[in-house]
């Protein structure tokens, strides 16, 4: 499929419900997990009101008329003092199933990694991807992205343990 030149735009207050929603779809999606939607809208809303926490992006469908949001980003960062420089960690990664395989991602991280490229404190980009989640790591293979050395542990004050004891 031919891909569609995207809008790639950051999301505002006014993107609150959408990113509630393709948070929601994401996460029963990718970990069988219902979230919380009041405490993801006060997240998301947490994040765009502070932008020391990180960002969001939002792709938006080509054409003429009426954009739609298809699909979404979010940027967090973190300190490396062995770079003396900043990574942006890719999160909350999202694309409507129907506007997959259309280029939506790769919009959405070419904007992103030319963004970091150009400020001197971003030091690279990191992701976490589920284990099990092949599809995901097929498109990011396909921009560029390697699997890190690296193997995430996590304990979860919220939502618990991860994996299999979800």
């Amino acid at each position: 499929m031919d891909q569609a030149p995207f809008i790639i735009r950051p999301a505002t207050v006014d993107d609150v419900e959408t990113l509630v929603d393709f948070n929601a779809a994401m996460a029963l999606e990718t970990e069988q997990r219902r979230l919380d939607l009041d405490r993801l809208r006060a997240g998301a809303r947490e994040l765009l009101t502070h932008p020391q926490y990180g960002f969001y992006i939002v792709a938006e469908s080509p054409g003429e008329g009426t954009r739609t949001a298809v699909g979404q980003l979010m940027i967090t960062f973190e300190w490396s003092d062995w770079r003396n420089g900043v990574f942006w960690w890719v999160q909350s990664v999202y694309v409507a199933p129907e506007w997959r395989r259309r280029g939506a991602y790769r919009a959405m991280h070419e904007h992103i990694a030319a963004q970091a490229k150009s400020d001197p404190h971003v030091c690279g980009l990191r992701l976490y991807v589920e284990h099990q989640n092949h599809n995901a790591q097929t498109v990011y293979r396909r921009v560029g992205l390697i699997p890190a050395v690296y193997t995430v542990y996590e304990q979860d004050f919220v939502l618990g343990g991860s994996g299999s004891s979800k």
